[in-house]
């Protein structure tokens, strides 16, 4: 009987199962073994985890066994695109296609990472799901894709459920309906790909049968390993472009210039009392802080310890301290002073701070809490120059079409290479012909955010 592969529910149902055995139950039994294949006693069928589907159909091939593949039957699509492509983008695009269409590319802020995705589009024409962190991606995906494609494109998201053969959808909404969409696509693009590494987004990758999947992102690896787990579901790290590598021709050249204040003395005595606190349950907890995944067991630990949490508290206090020390707030209106004719993004990490700034230096202020239309008012008002500068927590660090600036402020921020990357990328457009970008990144001395910015040197 001639073996029969299947789309069902996130998986890969594999029918003739007389003949076909998994490695487990059927090695040395002179069946044909299939990687990544069990048995399901509830149908009586051996399975495959649906992002598997290509390993399944290269191992059949390689021994030689017919097979029916019913999982993917998709429509040839005609998508015609007026981008060209610049050079550095083109080798990023052939590197996919030389890693069998899967694998990861990373790329600065501003470089065009959604012009590779759409010529790898155009280049399979196959049905595609492009996968976004945010309603502002997904919808300046959508329009780029309706203005390029001159097409319908469907949405999922953003208070819409619209499929169609080129579909945009967040990604709480493809984690929702993954394994009904599993067969759908055959080409699946992750943009801002290490959100797929938390644990719930996982499982769309691994819903999809989509045999093409690219992932898109300015800094891949994360903090707590997870990248690892994308790597397995959407393929390895395939092209690397750095900032530099783009700096003055396709991108701003750039200067970035750290400033060290002091704490006062009351900043200061606070400080190091928390500190010393979190420092001494360290030394007694096994705990060394070395990663992501080592605050994480500290925060496990802080639900039944209590020593832990006032260790994890002491943390968080004397960390607001040296974001928020009052020396920072005087020198950024040394900064806005010198920087009266400059487009400005001032950056945070404690929302509290960015309605300060804001009453303070009378600068419009974007916050989680600030809504989507007022959001996009004050972008379109910077975009236009009645805004010349504007304050923000985190929220503008991806996902959102943020419009030109030239001087970028980081008051304080959780002092990771990705979200430096990021606010970094956030003023590297290119710029009038000699016309530099300029980062300032305010620390405070003698603490850990000063350690952190060294070690980026």
């Amino acid at each position: 009987m001639t073996v029969r592969l299947t789309y069902e529910e996130g998986t890969i149902r594999i029918t003739g199962a007389e003949d076909v055995g998994s490695d487990a139950e059927d090695a040395g039994s002179g069946v044909l073994d299939l990687p990544y294949v069990e048995r399901d006693e509830r149908s009586k069928t051996l399975r495959a985890p649906a992002h598997r589907y290509t390993d399944l159909c290269t191992a059949l091939d390689d021994a030689g066994t017919p097979y029916d593949d019913r999982v993917v039957s998709l429509p040839d699509l005609s998508l015609d695109s007026a981008y060209e492509l610049r050079e550095y983008q083109r080798t990023a695009l052939d590197d996919w296609e030389r890693a069998d269409r899967r694998g990861v590319l990373e790329l600065p802020t501003g470089s065009g990472k959604t012009v590779i995705g759409i010529a790898a589009m155009e280049a399979l024409g196959t049905p595609t799901l492009v996968v976004v962190p945010t309603i502002d991606l997904l919808e300046q995906w959508r329009r780029e894709l309706e203005r390029e494609f001159g097409r319908e494109i469907g949405q999922l998201g953003g208070g819409e459920q619209r499929l169609a053969d080129v579909t945009v959808s967040t990604y709480d909404s493809a984690y929702l309906r993954a394994d009904e969409l599993g067969d759908r696509f055959g080409l699946v693009v992750f943009d801002e790909v290490h959100h797929l590494g938390g644990e719930g987004y996982r499982d769309i990758a691994r819903l999809l049968a989509a045999p093409a999947r690219m992932g898109l992102t300015a800094t891949f690896e994360r903090p707590d390993g997870a990248h690892e787990v994308v790597e397995e579901l959407v393929g390895p790290l395939v092209h690397r472009v750095d900032v530099d590598e783009l700096a003055g021709e396709h991108l701003a050249d750039y200067d970035i210039k750290r400033l060290e204040v002091a704490l006062t003395p009351e900043e200061r005595d606070v400080y190091e009392r928390h500190q010393e606190t979190f420092t001494d349950y360290l030394a007694t907890s096994g705990i060394d802080m070395r990663s992501g995944s080592d605050y994480q067991e500290l925060v496990k630990r802080s639900g039944s310890d209590p020593q832990a949490r006032e260790a994890l508290l002491a943390k968080q206090r004397a960390r607001e301290v040296m974001m928020n020390a009052d020396e920072k707030v005087e020198r950024l209106q040394d900064i806005l002073d010198r920087h009266g004719d400059d487009r400005i993004i001032v950056f945070t990490a404690h929302t509290d701070l960015v309605y300060r700034l804001s009453e303070r230096f009378l600068i419009p202020a974007i916050t989680h809490e600030t809504g989507a239309s007022e959001r996009r008012e004050i972008l379109e008002r910077f975009r236009s120059g009645e805004y010349s500068r504007v304050v923000t927590a985190n929220v503008l660090d991806e996902g959102v079409d943020v419009p030109d600036a030239n001087v970028a402020v980081v008051l304080s921020g959780s002092g990771s290479e990705r979200e430096f990357t990021q606010r970094l990328g956030r003023i590297l457009r290119p710029k009038a012909e000699g016309e530099r970008a300029l980062l300032y990144e305010i620390v405070t001395e003698e603490t850990a955010e000063e350690r952190v910015a060294r070690r980026r040197r």
